[in-house]
């Protein structure tokens, strides 16, 4: 009888505090920028950040890695939104679905005590496929993107406005939790490396999506991401500078003074605690103490920041992006985007996320809460493959497109994932095979055998080929994710986008291309099992579980390709390294049975059995 009353009361008192939660989650706060500082409510209020972006993040983590910012110390969670993912294809909009759920996620940060801030673009950058524009606005030939353009500058009113009407109901006015929405992004940035642009027309740009944002319903206040020594090309009137990987105190407020009207509030918008990573690359390592060194910098000088990221989560499927120098065309970003950030890729506690929440809990005011516990991790036994298909088994089913020349992804239009292009040669001929416009990686066959692999990243465009009478040239191209910062982002078609040429001559006539993009999982049922040294393969196979949890699936001896597991797409794996393993979320695993479809595109040796880890290993370049 006590142990009822016992828990009558508790369920009474939860159902209390509930309903009180929730009056206040709707009752209608006011944050400002007001004599030099954040007001909320009319009170002084410094902004601790952690960048997180749900769509790195299975759905039903959120929740967790929301508490993790919150028990790191943090009092708000900044998150880009991916126009393309939302945008899924032309006049298709998912706020909804699975990850998909921006409102959801929103209230979700409310509802563990976060503030959130906004950043619709609508250009991301954020190491994501093309910087979150969807790939089919390079369609329309009369579109510059990222531009005082009208064609794109109406698109960009069509997406602002879908936004606003998920989520303006949701900003602090209106009894929400988001207190500032951003500017389009590091505009500054790009206007220095677009010096074939008048200033003049890159700040109306700039001020055209400021309106845009205002009309469709966001109330600010608004700001601005940049480099301190960028601002002039990034500031645009009526929204507060903020700075990126600024880490001198005095040339943030030279800065923000000079663009700001001699005052504050003074905020950090990107606080780089780790850094993005590419494929072939080393993975990069920034430590603790420098990290805690310089928060506490901020903390001392009452700057506001955002870290960036706090933490990363994955690129999922298709989603990741590439960066280029003046050394590689293109460079590929991991699947991984762990980031070296205060929160492991799987959510757990590192060495940065107790320094920092340490030093947190000597500077703020508020409470700092206990920290969650870890989400479990589990290992499998290593799963048998049970049947293998050759890849190009598949082209029976699929209707070829032919044109007399190789036409790009959007010619096709296919946005991700891989063409087959393939020509039937009457005449033999050998030589030199050049593919200059390849985008971006492509293993080469003659009649079926693999003679070579050509790879935008690397720069290697050509190879010796020699093709006997009647044979068949094919190459299977895959999108590695288009270039999502700076100046070339203006290019960035996908697959076989110039001539190809052999000794000189350009090829011509009947290119049968098979468009793959791998947007959902392949039904290998009907097809013969079949494995050949070199040939792309799709292996399969299935497992049980009595007990789910995180897992890390093992790709060392593999080459490259993707991994499907009950649907889902975990992304790309790529001998070349630094990352060697796969994240799989044990929310996506089932207690019972679960499949695995994996494509392996170069398939240089045979493979009889996935293995899994319980740690990742991202630091292990081949």
């Amino acid at each position: 009888m006590i142990h009822f009353f016992k828990n009558t009361f508790k369920i009474a008192l939860l159902l209390s505090l509930s309903i009180v939660f929730s009056a206040n989650a709707q009752q209608k706060h006011s944050f400002e920028i007001k004599d030099g500082q954040f007001l909320y409510d009319g009170k002084p209020t410094q902004i601790h950040s952690g960048e997180m972006h749900y769509a790195r993040i299975p759905k039903e983590y959120w929740r967790h890695r929301l508490k993790m910012i919150k028990a790191m110390g943090l009092n708000t969670v900044a998150t880009y939104v991916f126009w393309n993912y939302h945008n899924t294809a032309p006049g298709v909009w998912d706020f909804k679905t699975d990850n998909r759920n921006l409102a959801e996620y929103i209230k979700t940060a409310q509802e563990e005590g976060l503030f959130v801030i906004l950043r619709p673009g609508p250009y991301a950058c954020a190491e994501w496929e093309f910087g979150g524009y969807p790939w089919w606005l390079q369609k329309n030939k009369n579109l510059v993107i990222r531009a005082n353009n009208q064609p794109f500058l109406d698109s960009c009113r069509v997406y602002i406005n879908k936004l606003a009407e998920q989520v303006k109901g949701l900003q602090v006015s209106k009894g929400g939790p988001i207190i500032m929405t951003q500017v389009e992004n590091e505009f500054g940035s790009y206007v220095d490396q677009r010096k074939d642009i008048a200033l003049e027309e890159h700040k109306k740009y700039n001020a055209a999506i400021k309106k845009q944002l205002g009309e469709a319903g966001f109330e600010g206040p608004f700001f601005t991401s940049d480099g301190t020594w960028l601002f002039q090309g990034g500031a645009t009137a009526g929204a507060l500078p903020t700075a990126n990987g600024e880490g001198n105190v005095e040339n943030l407020k030279k800065a923000v003074d000079q663009y700001n009207g001699g005052k504050g509030p003074y905020m950090v918008a990107e606080f780089y605690p780790g850094w993005l990573d590419h494929w072939a690359e080393p993975f990069t390592r920034i430590s603790a103490a420098d990290i805690a060194k310089q928060t506490e910098v901020y903390l001392k000088n009452k700057i506001n920041f955002n870290f960036y990221m706090v933490h990363g989560g994955t690129n999922f499927g298709f989603t990741s992006g590439a960066n280029y120098n003046e050394e590689h065309d293109i460079q590929p970003d991991i699947t991984s985007y762990d980031y070296d950030a205060p929160v492991s890729e799987a959510g757990w506690v590192t060495p940065k996320y107790t320094a920092i929440r340490e030093l947190m809990r000597q500077y703020v005011q508020y409470p700092v809460l206990n920290v969650p516990a870890q989400i479990p991790v589990i290992t499998i036994p290593a799963i048998q493959l049970s049947k293998t298909v050759d890849l190009f088994d598949l082209k029976k089913d699929i209707k070829p497109v032919t044109n007399s020349t190789p036409l790009s992804f959007e010619d096709l239009n296919q946005g991700h994932g891989y063409v087959l292009y393939s020509k039937r040669f009457t005449q033999p001929v050998q030589g030199k095979l050049q593919v200059k416009g390849l985008r971006d990686y492509a293993t080469v066959y003659v009649n079926g055998k693999k003679v070579g692999e050509l790879n935008r990243q690397e720069n290697k465009y050509e190879l010796d080929i020699q093709i006997p009478f009647n044979a068949t040239l094919e190459l299977l191209v895959e999108n590695m994710g288009r270039i999502n910062y700076g100046a070339e982002i203006v290019h960035n078609t996908k697959g076989i986008i110039s001539p190809v040429i052999i000794n000189g001559f350009e090829i011509t006539g009947d290119w049968n291309m098979y468009k793959l993009p791998f947007d959902k999982v392949p039904d290998l049922t009907k097809y013969t099992p079949k494995n050949k040294e070199g040939k792309p393969t799709l292996y399969s196979g299935s497992f049980d579980l009595k007990q789910t949890g995180d897992v890390f699936l093992d790709m060392r001896g593999w080459g490259k390709g993707i991994v499907f597991v009950n649907g889902h797409n975990l992304g790309r794996y790529w001998k070349a390294g630094p990352q060697q393993t796969l994240y799989l979320p044990g929310c996506w695993l089932n207690k019972g049975k679960n499949e695995v479809v994996i494509l392996e595109q170069q398939n240089d040796v045979l493979q009889k059995e996935l293995k899994t880890t319980d740690k990742p290993i991202l630091e292990e370049l081949q």
